[in-house]
């Protein structure tokens, strides 16, 4: 299998659905002239020309109702929103209507729509462009949810998410764009909600997605090190929500440590975490135990984001001291 990065995964995906399927087109701010904020449909304007890759003005509402009537005309639209933060503009159109029309006409309307936009802190790009609001689209029903960690998953799953007849938001975080993987070259798809067992261990479950899973997985490398087994459970969607791997897992390890960069208060995990003491309480050997970002909006200075966000070392020690 061919080694690409998260970004060189997402463009050839994208490339992909243009090439093959007319009904396909990319909208959304700096995509065309601009390349993309995080350069994924860079040279896209030139190969495929101006009805293809439609470069929006500053208008989230607008964005996002206009793919909704698209894809409600039978087109397959991708919209992109430059951040999930800019999505709080547009949330009218994508919870009220995108996520509700197929269920309120009893069936007779799909939602071929997939909204990509990019999640997460870490560019220092201060409190109102560094949030992690996945969870909050999770708790609509209608909308799907999928957070990809790695170029595998992200190439996909949003494969999936285009061969979908309702509204996938598609968070990609903006760390993680130049991590490396291994992707088949033949056609794949990861199935939305269902959940990966990304490494096996015997002590401790690990349990988490997006940025936050490729860090669980560095920090069971690590702790191998030191004697440490840990099962890490990459949750890839939000919704749908597959915790059968989760609640497998705690069977044998019996203890569950959840990381989640966002705030911990009504943050994704605190579901997680209800849904293990409700289906594997007997199971466990101490408290489940979350990892999440500090209470605060996210810092501009340097430092200050650094320690607002988790790290490798703030996981690891939440594992060594549940195995204490």
């Amino acid at each position: 299998m061919a080694e690409v990065t998260y970004r060189e995964a997402m463009s050839a995906v994208l490339a992909e659905y243009l090439e093959k399927d007319d009904r396909v087109f990319i909208m959304g701010e700096d995509i065309g002239a601009y390349g993309g904020s995080y350069a994924v449909t860079k040279g896209f304007l030139e190969r495929y020309g101006e009805e293809r890759i439609r470069d929006a003005p500053i208008a989230e509402s607008v964005i996002a109702g206009a793919g909704l009537g698209a894809a409600l005309g039978g087109m397959r639209p991708i919209v992109e929103l430059m951040t999930i933060n800019f999505s709080l503009l547009a949330m009218d159109q994508i919870v009220n209507h995108a996520a509700k029309l197929r269920y309120m006409s009893g069936g007779q309307f799909s939602i071929p729509l997939v909204i990509r936009t990019v999640s997460g802190g870490g560019n220092r790009l201060g409190a109102q462009h560094s949030q992690s609001l996945e969870g909050w689209y999770a708790h609509v029903p209608g909308l799907k949810v999928a957070v990809p960690s790695s170029p595998y998953d992200a190439k996909g799953l949003f494969r999936a998410a285009m061969e979908d007849n309702n509204p996938v938001l598609f968070v990609e975080h903006s760390l993680l764009y130049g991590v490396r993987g291994e992707v088949p070259e033949g056609y794949y798809e990861v199935p939305l909600g269902r959940s990966a067992l990304s490494r096996q261990g015997t002590d401790v479950t690990v349990v988490s997605y997006s940025r936050m899973a490729h860090l669980c997985r560095q920090v069971a490398e690590k702790l191998a090190g030191e004697g440490v087994s840990c099962e890490v459970v990459d949750l890839r969607c939000l919704r749908p929500l597959d915790l059968a791997p989760v609640f497998q897992s705690v069977t044998k390890t019996h203890r569950v440590v959840l990381v989640e960069e966002t705030w911990a208060t009504g943050g994704f995990m605190g579901e997680v975490a209800s849904q293990i003491m409700t289906q594997a309480f007997d199971h466990l050997d101490a408290p489940v135990v979350r990892v999440a970002g500090k209470e605060v909006p996210m810092p501009y200075s340097r430092p200050l984001e650094l320690a607002a966000l988790p790290d490798e070392e703030s996981i690891a020690q939440a594992i060594r001291d549940i195995l204490a």
